[in-house]
């Protein structure tokens, strides 16, 4: 049955009401129509009988004009985020409503996920194509340790996180309901592997600490940093022509290397007969790749790319990474670019009932560490790798230091060392296409095996991608043979997005489409090769992508276990001469055997598989890429082997 509506006479009433409550309001405020910025922070509203006057009005019907919540937004446009990615929570309701309605749901556009861990997933894939952080809105204390996981994830990536999270602080504010879900101090739980946090008390508190929190988390060595949005202040009503002014924001200077330091790396470089580079995180831009090009060809140095970014081109005939340890082993001199477990790259560890580990590098070797890592360490977790005694460490971002460093080595060049330089590149050049053709032949084997093999997996993708402007999207690059890096030629920074960081299963998926959405403006291709373990931890991240019309290209190696973990236990029963007949029990994902193109097709993306024919393969990917290409996601489940 319809409701009546009320006599005209009767709303024109309720809105008096409303308008001279708004007044009593602002009067009891003392907020004058605009406030200058030496006196914003004593302006801000309080309380009120006035205030809760035009609270309880709006609860009959009547919709206030501002609330605290709209001036947070107009904080966070102005920080220029494209997106913000939420499973939707109470305790940030208001702004949510600010996002969708104030704001228009327009930069930032809401992203629905259905799950905190893979909004963050979804922020920190995001990042590594478009170089800039999304925003993550999260719910309160339950909210925040669904989100855990995956800020340890970018913690260990040094990857920018900005998020916001919703909690109530005031007692008497609570709904019976909010009591589980707030906290007295919000971010405790993940200080520990956050860079920083704030719990803002007053507006110009929250727009302060939002433009400190941008700052501090896209400052080498960038991290996650947390604003915690008290409820109450999002929901307070302001007075008509109440403003605030919005802080500048002004990003600080990358920390570059001391002169006199680079002065002597680049020294040591041309003095060198086997200089190697070895670069992890180093392209923080795309212009890190052309920076180590031009100074590695320069040099015609070999280059070792441990791919927590994609550093170097993997075609490029100075590229030794395929036969990295016999590199290391000759050199006399390595330079390290933000590598974060330089201890572990140049040693071999034995894993047996007495671990040990030996150096691959050669007695006498100078070492060398440009690292921005140097400026910021935390003591509870450890990720910041085992220790290692270098010759000389420079405490700076090494994409900063390279123009530098390239001025430099440029001085002190002579034509004697040029000669040099070219025969030594030639050698290098052979060895790279030695090891080239030594994996092609390798990915032929057990061609037409079933399960699929791995070799012809990677290949097979490739031979439908490698025409497109694609982006390979998920940590499956030099994992399992590492057949992508030895097969495809990655050659532009959004060829590859790097690895995890925290090696946290979960992450894949959900960055996969963080990723897709970056690159969705750019109209790249994006492909993820998508492990099945990881995958189940947030299989509702395919709706995400369908509902937003995410074009992403997912190729399952679905291996039907958890194949690391496998052998983990097959060692220990090694160990103990106990057989690894029994090894699968615990790791299998299987008996039933998921589908996981049914899974996809229920979640709204178009699916294909299980392929277990090899032949059957090739002409599904080309299925698949044709609904990527018109907007949509796909995935082809593929039965393979274990790697």
């Amino acid at each position: 049955m319809p409701r009546s509506k009320s006599p005209k006479t009767t709303t024109d009433g309720r809105r008096n009401f409303l308008k001279r409550a708004s007044l009593a309001g602002a009067a009891a405020l003392a907020a004058p129509a605009a406030i200058s910025a030496a006196a914003s922070s004593a302006a801000e509203p309080q309380a009120t009988e006035g205030a809760q006057a035009v609270a309880a009005a709006s609860a009959d019907g009547i919709t206030l004009e501002r609330t605290g919540s709209d001036y947070m937004y107009d904080v966070v446009k102005s920080l220029g985020f494209e997106f913000v990615c939420a499973n939707p929570g109470s305790s940030f309701r208001a702004l949510h409503e600010s996002v969708i309605n104030y704001g228009g749901n327009q930069a930032p556009e809401l992203i629905t996920c259905t799950h905190e861990e893979s909004s963050v997933a979804m922020a920190h894939g995001y990042y590594k194509i478009e170089g800039k952080p999304a925003m993550v809105m999260a719910h309160g204390t339950v909210g925040l340790q669904h989100a855990s996981m995956a800020l340890y994830n970018a913690w260990c990536d040094r990857v920018p996180v900005y998020m916001i999270i919703g909690n109530s602080l005031d007692a008497n504010e609570r709904r019976p309901k909010e009591w589980a879900h707030s906290v007295q101090d919000a971010a405790l739980m993940v200080r520990d592997f956050t860079k920083w946090d704030d719990a803002p008390v007053s507006l110009q508190h929250f727009a302060e600490s939002a433009i400190r929190a941008y700052q501090i988390s896209m400052t080498p060595p960038r991290g996650a940093t947390i604003i915690c949005a008290d409820l109450t202040l999002q929901e307070k009503p302001l007075p008509p022509g109440y403003t605030l002014p919005i802080p500048k924001m002004t990003m600080p200077a990358i920390p570059q290397g001391d002169s006199g330091a680079v002065a002597e790396v680049a020294k040591m470089l041309v003095a060198a007969e086997n200089p190697v580079f070895i670069a992890d995180r180093l392209a923080r831009t795309p212009a890190g790749m052309a920076y180590l090009v031009e100074l590695a060809e320069l040099l015609q140095a070999a280059v070792i790319d441990l791919g927590s970014r994609l550093n170097f081109p993997t075609r490029h005939p100075l590229n030794q990474t395929v036969v990295s340890r016999g590199t290391i082993g000759s050199a006399d001199l390595i330079v390290a670019l933000e590598v974060q477990d330089l201890h572990g790259t140049l040693h071999t560890f034995r894993d047996q009932i007495l671990r040990s580990a030996h150096p691959v590098y050669k007695a006498g070797a100078k070492l060398v560490s440009i690292n921005s890592g140097d400026l910021y360490i935390r003591a509870n977790y450890q990720d910041f790798q085992r220790f290692m005694g270098v010759d000389l460490a420079v405490a700076a971002e090494a994409e900063a230091t390279m123009p530098l460093l390239i001025e430099q080595v440029k001085r002190l060049i002579t034509a004697d060392r040029k000669t040099a330089f070219a025969a030594r590149g030639a050698k290098l050049a052979k060895a790279s296409q030695t090891a080239l053709e030594r994996s092609r032949v390798e990915a032929s084997y057990a061609w037409d095996a079933s399960p699929v093999s791995t070799g012809r997996l990677c290949a097979e993708i490739w031979d439908k991608i490698r025409h497109e402007d694609w982006s390979l999207v998920s940590s499956w690059y030099s994992d399992g043979g590492g057949w992508p890096r030895q097969l495809w030629t990655f050659d532009k920074p959004y060829h590859w997005i790097g690895h995890a960081g925290g090696g946290g299963i979960g992450y894949g998926a959900p960055a996969a489409v963080g990723a897709a959405l970056a690159n969705r403006k750019h109209g790249r291709l994006s492909v993820a090769i998508q492990t099945d373990g990881d995958l189940m931890y947030a299989p509702g991240i395919l709706w995400t992508a369908a509902h937003h019309k995410i074009p992403l290209l997912s190729i399952m190696h679905n291996n039907r276990r958890y194949h690391m973990e496998m052998m983990h236990v097959q060692r220990m029963a090694n160990r103990k001469s106990r057989g690894v007949d029994r090894c699968l029990i615990g790791n299998e994902i299987d008996n039933p055997a998921i589908d996981y193109s049914k899974l996809a097709q229920s979640l709204g993306v178009y699916g294909e598989g299980p392929i277990t024919n090899p032949k059957d393969l090739g002409p599904a990917i080309a299925r698949a890429l044709a609904v990527v290409k018109k907007g949509e996601p796909a995935l082809v489940d593929v039965f393979t082997q274990p790697r």
